[in-house]
């Protein structure tokens, strides 16, 4: 009787600790997976959180034409400053605005020459352009970043000065840019400015002109 009473009651002490067993890792797999589970969420929150500030700071523009050789290059992939944070462009700042008067207002990426209240000049015989806060004080302007001199003349008579909250702005290539000397583009109103070019990070090619030149990667002028 003893003995079988051993053996009725074997079988629970063998299968009890082995029941504990399976519940802790259990628990300890619910835990696990708890913790993953956590660590999505906040990964998520965070992309999310990454992905508004970046839409919000920054924008992707894709250079067009060949205004601004050779600064920048058509099929350049800019990274800009948008204009949420931008508001106060500077002489010598290259900058991407939309004007519904030229070609839809689709994306154009010129150069800031002259800002509100400047007075501008240009000797096209010379291709020299003169900037000044009066009409009398007016200088000639240090442009090593031009591919032409400015002696084609669009327009636009000079001189002029530039209205309340409006930019004057040209390519950098004079001679193949429409811009500011152009009556269809004019002073660009700051307000129809996407964003400041920061920096170039897919070189372009000129459709073939040029190779791939990975070098200018970088901060842009």
């Amino acid at each position: 009787m003893d003995e079988m009473n051993w053996q009725e009651q074997l079988p629970e002490e063998v299968t009890e600790p082995a029941s504990e067993e399976v519940a802790e890792e259990k628990k300890e797999k619910e835990d696990w997976r708890k913790v993953v589970l956590t660590y999505l969420h906040d990964l998520s929150y965070l992309l999310a959180s990454l992905i508004l500030v970046f839409l919000l700071l920054f924008r992707v523009v894709i250079v067009e034409g060949t205004s601004m050789n050779n600064t920048l290059l058509d099929g350049d992939y800019l990274l800009l400053l948008s204009n949420t944070f931008y508001h106060e462009p500077q002489y010598g700042d290259v900058i991407v605005a939309s004007k519904k008067s030229f070609d839809n207002g689709a994306p154009i990426v010129k150069r800031v020459i002259a800002t509100e209240g400047q007075w501008v000049n240009i000797n096209f015989e010379t291709g020299i352009v003169y900037v000044g806060d009066t009409k009398d004080t007016m200088q000639p302007l240090d442009e090593p970043y031009t591919l032409t001199l400015t002696i084609r003349e669009e327009g636009v008579i000079f001189p002029l000065q530039v209205d309340e909250g409006c930019l004057f702005v040209m390519g950098d290539n004079r001679d193949g840019s429409k811009d500011s000397r152009d009556p269809e583009i004019g002073l660009v109103d700051k307000r129809e400015v996407l964003g400041k070019v920061i920096f170039l990070f897919v070189p372009g090619t000129n459709k073939g002109q040029y190779e791939q030149d990975f070098g200018r990667i970088g901060v842009v002028d």
